[in-house]
């Protein structure tokens, strides 16, 4: 087989072109942060900061940080997840996707946190001492070739309009290659397990999880599908009020659990270094080089409410980016509030790879969260009918 894929690969390279880096390595960065200096509020514990790379893998970096950080609220311990498991299986349910699409589905890195939730669901979850999912020269992942392979791989489905044995083993040879063999069963502390007995173990019951959004062209209370682009499985989030969705970001810190975030950092006022903050300028003309000159605090926008966060979105200035993880809220030296907001970027930036978003921000550019049921308050549940 492998000679087979090394011939049929040459051919269908022609049809793939290589995904320009959409995460590049962060060199760790410590440059002084006033004045944007915080005192913390409330914090959760939460796993060490990793490094997603080259790849556009954010959604299943933030999504892991979460459940580990569930893991560690439940009691369990400390776990290193696997991130590349679930990405692999993600890129399975994609190509698939795709192909029943007739080509028209999001073959890309990009997804969001409730796709990572249902593959643990259904396909399990390893610890990253049992599949790494890199098998080529680099301590870290970098999916550009890999992923222009799976563009071709798509493609050349497509154009056959078929799928044959030999397809699905090019396909599995491709992964292989790239990120190593699936473990069937692994040990880990001692016993054996498979993927799915690993997460029975674990005790996470993915039908806890809730992603939420906020947007007025669909009705509140309900369950709507958000037109972005990684949302390409058409999943389905909960239409919470703004003030609504706030308060269950709030009530989640507030009681020990964490938040896994989903929005735009593509604003001027995301200054990930040398400031660490995410802000919105009340001066449109104020850009990152200027927040990180200023020796004060930067005036935001005077409020943010449904109909501003709406036009965001209408106008698509509010785009899908990047997935997050919100672990505590801080206040700066005026009492401004924010959120305390782990990155997959490695240490850098000048809080060790974490930064800050101001209250103004989150209500702003938030694009969906995920969270336990539980941390939602239950005058919030009883609308959404939970």
């Amino acid at each position: 087989m492998a000679m087979r894929l090394g011939y049929i690969m040459a051919g269908i390279l022609t049809l793939a072109t290589v995904l320009p880096s959409q995460a590049g390595s962060r060199k760790k960065q410590q440059e002084p942060a006033a004045p944007y200096t915080f005192t913390e509020v409330t914090r959760v514990p939460v796993t060490p900061v990793k490094d997603q790379n080259i790849s556009g893998t954010c959604w299943c970096f933030a999504t892991t940080s979460f459940i580990e950080a569930e893991l560690l609220r439940m009691g369990k311990g400390e776990y290193d997840l696997s991130e590349m498991f679930t990405v692999r299986y993600n890129y399975y349910e994609r190509l698939n996707d795709n192909y029943l699409r007739r080509g028209k589905g999001n073959i890309g890195e990009g997804s969001i946190a409730h796709m990572a939730i249902n593959i643990m669901g259904k396909y399990g979850i390893v610890p990253q001492s049992a599949y790494s999912g890199i098998n080529y020269d680099s301590p870290l992942p970098d999916h550009r070739e890999l992923g222009a392979y799976v563009a071709a791989i798509a493609e050349a489905s497509v154009e056959l309009r078929h799928r044959s044995p030999e397809y699905f083993e090019i396909q599995d040879a491709l992964f292989d290659i790239y990120m190593g063999k699936l473990p069937e069963t692994f040990e880990y502390g001692g016993k054996e397990y498979t993927p799915l007995t690993f997460k029975d173990m674990l005790g996470i019951n993915t039908d806890d999880y809730i992603e939420i959004t906020s947007f007025s062209h669909h009705p509140f209370y309900t369950e709507i599908s958000l037109e972005i682009p990684d949302n390409w499985d058409h999943g389905f989030q909960y239409n919470l009020p703004l003030d609504d969705m706030m308060a269950v970001i709030d009530n989640a810190l507030n009681n020990g659990y964490t938040v896994c975030w989903d929005g735009d950092v593509s604003e001027k006022g995301y200054v990930y270094s040398p400031t660490g903050v995410a802000i919105l300028p009340s001066d449109p003309s104020i850009d990152g080089r200027s927040i990180a000159a200023s020796d004060t605090l930067v005036a935001e926008v005077e409020y943010v409410d449904q109909a501003l966060r709406q036009a965001g979105f209408e106008s698509f200035t509010t785009t899908d980016d990047h997935l997050e993880h919100i672990t505590g809220i801080a206040t700066d030296p005026a009492g401004t509030r924010y959120y305390i907001t782990k990155n997959s970027w490695g240490e850098s930036g000048p809080f060790d790879g974490y930064h800050y978003m101001s209250e103004k921000y989150v209500r702003a550019k938030t694009v969906s969260i995920l969270v336990h049921k539980d941390a939602i308050p239950d005058s919030i549940r009883a609308k959404m009918g939970l």
